[in-house]
């Protein structure tokens, strides 16, 4: 069996930290079905484009946005393709279920995401098929060598070892974002397939957080992260063979990006949020506000009221007549009042 060899550094622990901080709020956090569904999609649009535009994918995001929908784009065949198969992909790991109770995913699991993700790029008989020839491993931004796979004859077996990591008892006492990790970077050095390692990787790293309770309504996407900086991704990758086979600095890359993805997400999260609690205030009646909106409530929650006087605080460059419409429908639903008639007069909650 494969047994990584990592410490945890006081960096994985805070980051370790922050990610249950935010899992936490984001789990629990009420909603209106518009909103969850909004991030859902909005995490799938960018999981699918930067999961394939690190790969080299010429698909700008409103591109591979309006391929999800169905639009047509002028682009590359092979970046169309590729930006459905990952779509597919991601719904594959969406909806993957265990074959008992336990917690299992067998090795035809990496076989099927792979066939899912190459389909119509390569050969028939090479999607789902381990390479049977050497490889290396290249920076497609630089086309630098990035490290040298193992043989071809050594895959399978690896694959194997691999598998029996993830369904072992003996590592349940691994944190699951650090499981999800040693997934991701071993995926990456077998190199088990001629082409969409990198996208395999990232999809079942992903379906090891999901499956271990990690999914986090699925309103991430750490595939933004790794593409924001495709550099510090693959330093972060060749980090292990530099430092002996020690996953410790690659760790810190991956835990640190959940935790500033999620961080993020905490943040909308806690400012949409207020509609799920508006929503109960009005019996069930659902309302959609604005972002200025959102934002003139959160104000009214931490000081208590919000004055004339204050509008260029919070919304410099913004007429007053234009806040003073945005006011008028949290007036009119009954979500804040008007104490006062003059200049001097404060808006509160309810």
């Amino acid at each position: 069996m494969y047994f990584p060899k990592f410490i945890i550094t006081n960096k994985i622990l805070k980051n370790i930290g922050i990610i249950e901080a935010c899992r936490e709020v984001i789990d629990n956090a009420p909603l209106l079905p518009y909103y969850e569904k909004k991030f859902r999609d909005e995490a799938l649009t960018r999981s699918v484009h930067h999961g394939t535009h690190i790969e080299g994918n010429e698909l700008n995001l409103s591109q591979a946005e309006k391929v999800l929908q169905g639009g047509e784009v002028v682009g590359r065949d092979r970046d169309i393709q590729e930006v459905m198969n990952y779509r597919k992909a991601m719904d594959f790991i969406s909806e993957f279920k265990v074959q008992s109770s336990k917690f299992k995913v067998e090795e035809e699991a990496v076989k099927i995401l792979h066939k899912i993700t190459v389909a119509k790029i390569l050969p028939e008989n090479k999607c789902g098929a381990y390479r049977k020839t050497q490889v290396v491993v290249k920076n497609n931004r630089t086309l630098e060598v990035s490290f040298r796979p193992p043989q071809a004859g050594f895959v399978s077996q690896q694959i194997k070892d691999l598998i029996a990591f993830i369904n072992s008892s003996q590592q349940k006492d691994i944190h699951p974002v650090l499981k999800s990790g040693i997934v991701h970077y071993e995926l990456v050095r077998i190199h088990p397939f001629l082409d969409g390692n990198g996208r395999v990787a990232r999809a079942l790293s992903t379906l090891i957080l999901f499956l271990e309770g990690y999914d986090i309504r699925k309103f991430f996407s750490l595939e933004e992260y790794f593409d924001s900086n495709a550099q510090y991704y693959y330093n972060a990758l060749q980090s292990v063979e530099k430092n002996n086979n020690d996953l410790t600095n690659w760790l810190e890359y991956f835990t640190e990006g959940l935790a500033i993805e999620l961080s993020k997400i905490k943040e909308r999260v806690e400012r949409i949020s207020v509609d799920g609690k508006l929503k109960e205030k009005l019996g069930g009646k659902p309302i959609l506000l604005t972002d200025r909106q959102l934002k003139i409530i959160e104000y009214i929650q931490q000081t208590g009221y919000l004055q004339n006087q204050a509008f260029s605080q919070l919304f410099p460059m913004v007429s007053e007549d234009t806040i003073l419409n945005e006011l008028k429908p949290l007036l009119k639903n009954g979500i804040i009042k008007k104490q006062g008639v003059t200049k001097g007069a404060k808006y509160i909650m309810v």
